[in-house]
């Protein structure tokens, strides 16, 4: 197979949701469907009875969360799927951010009880920033939800996508009957704690179909009186808007119960998009460009404790990756090569000989990968558009175990370059301040210092409101400022100025007071101003 044909067979998407909606369920049965695997965990009252697949770090199984973006490749049909599994807990959102922008397109799972919740909205708007195209599963219609037809205005209205049905219940809760599968005509029907896969579907002529009344019983009216109004209201599906990110498609089931995933996978290899280019600070570069390039969008240290592994995650975006050739690092102007690039199965790695535009592949890294980082075929350009949030909670790192403070320095550098916070500097004495963007972030970050690198540590909150990076073309006034504002002066890990604001009203009054200073939101200004 050529690299042309390579590339159009890969879809390479996210699987996003409020927490508890069922996106780990539903990443679980996509597997199962894929033949990945062969059973499929259950996650309930936060507890997991068999560990999800994807799910693979000690305080995930604990807690029943998700809280780092796991990548599983599997194929079907023929194609080669490359799935991003996210994290559900709003804590987590930053690394869900950052995966957007490292896949083509996204399944978008809501909870048919719960309807459209804010961490849905706040992840859908990262996706019409990037014109992602939108694939919408509502999720839990075996239990009593809301009405299919207030869910489709909810969805439009706070999301603001149009979408269009592909299928449709038949009733909802304990009379849930199956879907109707309104682009090729067939019924499927429900039945309850499923946990094989069933490809048994009643095609049907039309609506009107006899068969439709015996298998839907005093449901088929209702049926036959929603498609007509489906018909009536909604415009026949455009795959064309669909790529755009202007038309999301809706499908209905129940992820726990092995329903209705079959057709949105089976329509999703159909629709979804092959791997897109990206831009760079050069050009826009295609993928079906000769020349190799991609770009690191997470590192995880330690997916494996008992072998201290750091895996960079790279998204393939042109050319062909081939084991044991040197690429250039164009941060750094050096070459290297990688003798063991994975791919994945949650945490289940396999060595690859090459890889694709739109394979995601982990390079065992040295501590030389940052986010952001690019790797080309000797070309100088660096890709754009990896997102990086001014913190919202911050507090002191403190040390409860002196003879340990190695370990402790080595496990927050490494851990904060994998972008699970941000650490800064604060003289004199080196104190270190820790920025997340939720509470739950420091409960791992703690966890993982005491059981990956054998750091004991407590935080000490302080009451700063955000972190600003501070430029000016006028030294002097950039001294006076520092000079004034010592005490709530940091510098981050690259040696940055950074002013941690104590309020609101401050930083205005600042930003007033010192007009030729400029106050950076984000880390990654020096690039947005490139």
């Amino acid at each position: 197979m050529d690299r042309l044909q390579e590339i159009g067979r890969r879809r390479t998407f996210a699987i996003i949701s409020h927490p508890d909606a069922g996106k780990t369920t539903l990443t679980e049965k996509l597997l199962l469907f894929g033949g990945a695997i062969q059973t499929a965990g259950a996650v309930k009252s936060n507890k997991i009875t068999k560990t999800a697949a994807s799910d693979f770090m000690e305080i995930e199984r604990q807690r029943g969360i998700s809280v780092a973006t796991s990548v599983m490749v599997f194929e079907y049909n023929g194609m080669q799927i490359n799935l991003l599994d996210t994290p559900g807990h709003k804590d987590f959102a930053e690394d869900t951010y950052r995966t957007l922008t490292a896949v083509d397109s996204v399944i978008l799972v809501i909870d048919s009880v719960k309807g459209v919740e804010s961490q849905t909205e706040r992840l859908m708007q990262v996706c019409r920033m990037r014109n992602t195209p939108v694939i919408v599963f509502i999720n839990k219609m075996d239990l009593e939800g809301q009405d299919p037809f207030d869910l489709l205005d909810e969805v439009e209205k706070k999301l603001d996508i149009k979408v269009q049905p592909l299928s449709w219940p038949i009733s909802k809760g304990y009379s849930f009957k199956g879907v109707y599968k309104i682009y090729d005509k067939a019924l499927n029907l429900f039945e309850s704690l499923k946990t094989k896969i069933n490809d048994e579907v009643v095609t049907v002529d039309d609506i009107n179909d006899p068969k439709v009344d015996q298998f839907c019983g005093e449901y088929a009216q209702q049926l036959r009186e929603d498609i007509e109004l489906i018909d009536s209201v909604y415009e026949p599906f455009d795959a064309k808007r669909y790529l755009s990110g202007e038309l999301a498609p809706v499908f209905f089931g129940s992820a726990m119960n092995n329903f209705g995933v079959q057709e949105l996978l089976d329509k999703f290899i159909e629709i979804a998009p092959y791997p897109k280019g990206r831009e760079s600070d050069l050009k826009f570069i295609a993928p079906e460009e000769k020349k190799f390039s991609g770009f690191v969008f997470k590192i995880h240290a330690n997916i494996d404790p008992r072998h201290r592994d750091r895996i960079a995650f790279l998204r393939v975006v042109s050319g062909v990756f081939e084991r044991n050739k040197f690429y250039k690092h164009t941060r750094l102007a050096k070459d290297f090569k990688y003798p063991n690039p994975v791919t994945f199965m949650a945490s289940a790695k396999n060595t690859v000989e090459e890889a694709y535009p739109g394979d995601v592949i982990g390079l065992y890294d040295t501590g030389n990968f940052k986010i952001g980082d690019t790797l080309t075929e000797g070309e100088n350009f660096q890709y754009r558009g990896i997102p990086n949030f001014s913190p919202e909670i911050f507090k002191e790192l403190i040390n409860k175990d002196p003879m340990k403070s190695k370990q402790l320095d080595k496990g927050i550098r490494q851990l904060t370059e994998e972008g699970v916070a941000q650490l800064f500097l604060q003289e004199p004495g080196s104190r270190k301040v820790v920025g997340t963007v939720g509470e739950l972030q420091f409960e791992v970050i703690k966890y993982r210092l005491e059981h990956e690198y054998g750091a004991k540590c407590d935080f000490e909150t302080k009451s700063f409101y955000k972190a600003c990076w501070i430029t000016s073309t006028d030294d002097s006034k950039l001294g006076e400022f520092k000079r004034i504002k010592g005490n709530n002066m940091v510098i981050d890990k690259e040696g940055h100025d950074v002013y941690l604001a104590p309020s609101k009203f401050i930083l205005d009054m600042e930003q007033n007071n010192y007009p030729e200073l400029t106050f950076h939101f984000t880390s990654e200004f020096k690039t947005q101003n490139a």
